[in-house]
């Protein structure tokens, strides 16, 4: 571990991206060994425990327990050593470069910041510490009941639902959606693709900025369509802008899957044509199944992890957090993975893999 290993806060919920520090299990310098708990975190609606991915320091540690934290704020680093230095600070993207003209402690997106601005809002009577996005600043002004101001008027559809990603992914999540029959596809969101080309008769809308539009249309759901496969922050990082613009991630699944009625599917999971998931098998937050993957009894699979085509995971497998099983691989009874390894395609899993680890294409675990 030669740089410092940041560790972020987890998305626990699409629809809070704030969650409590209920309980910090670390501090300042303390070794801490793989998988050893760093904290726990709460929302109003679930709850999650943050392991440490391997063994090292905790140096930069920047809150305290019963603070409020964010889905992708880095919480501190692990380092081989304290001595180790740490990354230069950088500021969030979504915050506003006017921060000297800000009150103290204020943290505010450029789009709420500008319509604040507008209606002459009190920047001091906004919260310190979240971040105060476009929606937070609107619900300000409506309960003010401004004279000049009139909330834009939308009629929600909740059929409606836009496409994050506009790759091989996105592609298959448009068959899967119109094989389902209950939704509209309002476009594609992608910061890659000029906006107004056409993929698969579906329009791009355009990047980022236009979820704030999207959303006051009346679009307030979305599929995630960003894979992610080689760096999972990206995929977390989508998760985290609809959340923030207010978009509810469903659990989609395809018609030829099958799903047995004990089993949990959190939102955000994706099970594509010809998957299977077993009994009481638990699918955590934007969990892949990919085309043909089985997913047996009692398994539980952590958030944003990634089950490829063909994969198979016998009875009582836990796979950590952003985890990716490879096309084919074969995962034996009541192995667990931990979190941020890989196990690559063909592969044949025996025993435990420790987090971060990797087993090799075609390979039998343990060698």
């Amino acid at each position: 571990m030669n740089e410092p290993l940041p560790i972020t806060i987890p998305l626990l919920n699409p629809n809070e991206p704030e969650a409590l520090l209920a309980e910090l299990n670390v501090q300042e310098g303390q070794q801490v060994s793989a998988d050893e708990l760093i904290c726990s975190l709460e929302t109003t609606k679930s709850t999650a425990e943050l392991r440490a991915p391997q063994k090292g320091y905790v140096v930069g540690l920047r809150y305290s327990q019963g603070q409020t934290v964010r889905a992708g704020e880095v919480l501190c680093y692990l380092v081989a050593s304290p001595e180790v230095p740490l990354p230069g600070e950088e500021t969030p993207p979504q915050e506003s470069a006017e921060a000297g003209d800000l009150p103290p402690g204020l943290r505010i997106t450029q789009p709420a910041l500008a319509l604040a601005k507008a209606h002459g809002l009190d920047l001091g009577a906004l919260p310190t510490g979240p971040l105060v996005t476009e929606n937070l600043v609107r619900e300000r002004l409506q309960a003010g009941a401004p004279a000049d101001f009139a909330a834009p008027e939308s009629e929600f559809d909740p059929t409606a639902i836009v496409v994050y990603g506009a790759g091989g992914h996105g592609k298959s999540l448009i068959d899967l959606l119109r094989s389902l029959g209950t939704y509209q596809i309002a476009g594609i969101i992608d910061d890659g693709v000029q906006a107004g080309t056409q993929i698969m008769g579906v329009t791009v809308l355009g990047g980022n900025q236009a979820l704030a539009g999207l959303y006051q249309q009346g679009v307030h759901l979305a599929v995630n369509a960003v894979g992610g496969i080689g760096n999972i922050t990206v995929r977390i990082q989508v998760f985290r802008r609809l959340a923030e613009a207010g978009f509810t991630c469903p659990a989609v699944v395809h018609p030829t899957a099958f799903v047995e009625a004990s089993a949990h599917l959190a939102p955000g999971v994706q099970v594509f044509p010809h998957a299977y998931v077993g009994s009481q098998a638990r699918l955590g937050f934007g969990a892949i199944i990919n085309t043909s993957a089985i997913v047996s009894h009692d398994c539980a699979i952590a958030d944003y992890a990634n089950i490829s085509p063909g994969a198979m995971l016998a009875g009582g497998v836990q796979v950590g957090r952003g985890v990716l099983i490879g096309m084919g691989a074969t995962l034996n009874l009541q192995v667990s993975i931990g979190s941020g390894a890989r196990i690559g395609n063909g592969a044949t899993v025996k025993s435990d893999v420790p987090p971060q680890g990797i087993v090799r294409a075609g390979a039998i675990w343990p060698e």
